[in-house]
């Protein structure tokens, strides 16, 4: 398992979206786009909530948005993303991505339409698996034709934390 974690990232979407392009095609073709697209995303969903609880699983302690930066890299790895940081602190890590090589890849190998199950949901996903009080609030993404994705992280407020700025 390790050796496929050495791989970039950029790699390793475009593997699986090699052989999910085929499994969409079969599900299209027997049961409709829609079961397709809901299937590919569940299991891509699953996917990310796992790779999150993995990379969880390497700290002695909660992962907070701090660990998040420090694991940052391996999304952007040999320039996959090209990353414009507005604020990035403990309890909040606002970012823009102005480029992003996996809509490019997903739009070369004809995936652009299902790129965002591919990829951009599993955003949110991740989240789950690696820290829940971290959520995600993005409005626009590249995959649907933006100029840019606005990625905007926070901790939630746990009811320890409410209770001392209250």
């Amino acid at each position: 398992m390790s050796r496929i974690n050495d791989l970039p990232i950029l790699d390793r979407r475009r593997i699986e979206a090699m052989i999910l392009k085929h499994v969409y095609d079969v599900i299209s073709a027997r049961s409709g786009q829609d079961e397709a697209e809901a299937v590919i995303g569940e299991a891509c969903s699953r996917s990310a909530i796992e790779q999150g609880k993995d990379l969880a699983a390497q700290l002695d302690h909660a992962p907070d948005l701090t660990d998040f930066k420090a694991i940052m890299p391996n999304w952007t790895k040999e320039d996959a993303l090209q990353i414009e940081p507005l604020e990035m602190t403990a309890e909040k890590m606002d970012f823009n991505v102005v480029r992003c090589r996996y809509s490019e890849m997903y739009r070369e190998m004809g995936l652009g339409d299902i790129g965002h199950l591919l990829s951009c949901n599993r955003d949110g996903d991740f989240c789950i698996g690696y820290n829940p009080d971290i959520e995600l609030t993005r409005t626009q993404t590249i995959m649907k034709g933006a100029s840019h994705c606005d990625f905007r992280y926070r901790m939630k407020a746990t009811p320890e934390t409410s209770k001392q700025e209250g």
